[in-house]
């Protein structure tokens, strides 16, 4: 009598290994989503980090989009160990079921990340032109649970299984592109007040113009969230008063050599005396550092 054939050894801990590189994901992308729900500063173990994650594909439907991911890996996390969870004694017939279910899943979601993380390496090298290790991580764990999900069990049905991938990918592209098309057809040349929308008080405009004329500069980039958090301090009217200079080069006016020369390396950065202030700066702390004597009461019309 012949004896039945093991299965092989990937095909035994592809769940586990998937349960553990979910894991992983899920642990970078909530650092991130927490950090930027926060207002928290993401600690980058390499230069330009901060520029990618400051960037307007950081941010889908006005939350981070490290929050989706994290979603997106405690997902594939729950679906790997789905059948773990069912009495393989009592419920036979239904642990089956769901290995079967939660496998394709797997296989879709697996399909559907590799795609929109490639699309994400690519925008960081092309469009945004910085490193970030974190979403590097993701990627890699994106596609090793693509991987797993294609060598993890014997799939019956190649074809139809290449025809799932190629609807997914396809479906995933078109929601890609759709979800960031705002950022594609909105001009980088905007003026400088664009999306600035609250209100200068007359205290604000006369601090906009007194840090104006002691020469006080703010360094930004118009993809940077924390730019516009301190434009919004301001206001419209006196955003437009105060001496900005954009860093990047598809910016309104980029000055990129004068930011290069002050040694900016996060947004935004004032440089008030000489002496360099990163991060959003208070109102009442622009006034003490630049030795402004006007009316203080900034939140009152």
């Amino acid at each position: 009598m012949r004896s039945k054939r093991s299965k092989p050894w990937i095909h035994r801990n592809s769940r586990f290994i998937i349960a553990g590189i979910a894991a992983v994901g899920a642990v970078i992308t909530a650092y991130l989503a927490i950090e930027k729900l926060t207002g928290g500063t993401v600690i980058c173990p390499v230069e330009g980090c901060d520029k990618v994650l400051e960037s307007p594909y950081a941010t889908v439907f006005g939350l981070p989009l490290a929050l989706f991911g994290f979603l997106a890996y405690a997902g594939m996390g729950t679906m790997a160990i789905a059948p773990w969870l069912i009495n393989p004694d009592s419920q036979k017939e239904l642990r089956s079921k769901v290995e079967n279910w939660s496998w394709l899943l797997i296989f879709v979601g697996a399909v559907s990340m590799t795609i929109f993380s490639s699309y994400l390496m690519y925008i960081m090298a092309f469009e945004i032109k910085s490193l970030c290790i974190y979403c590097i991580g993701s990627a890699i764990c994106s596609i090793s649970l693509f991987i797993l999900a294609l060598i993890g069990r014997n799939w019956e049905d190649i074809g139809q299984l290449i025809f799932t991938a190629i609807i997914v990918g396809m479906i995933t592209m078109v929601g890609t592109l759709a979800v960031y098309a705002p950022i594609h057809s909105t001009s980088a040349t905007e003026p400088n007040v664009s999306g600035i929308t609250t209100t200068s008080t007359p205290a604000k405009v006369a601090l906009a113009e007194h840090l104006t004329k002691v020469d006080a500069k703010m360094y930004g980039a118009y993809w940077c969230s924390h730019c516009q958090d301190q434009k919004r301090l301001f206001g419209q009217e006196a955003v437009s008063k105060l001496n900005y200079i954009e860093c990047d080069p598809k910016g309104k006016n980029p000055q990129p050599n004068l930011c290069k020369t002050a040694g900016v390396k996060a947004y935004p950065t004032w440089e008030i005396s000489g002496q360099p202030y990163e991060g959003v700066v208070s109102l009442d702390n622009l006034a003490k550092l630049s030795g402004y004597q006007g009316a203080t009461n900034f939140d009152n019309p």
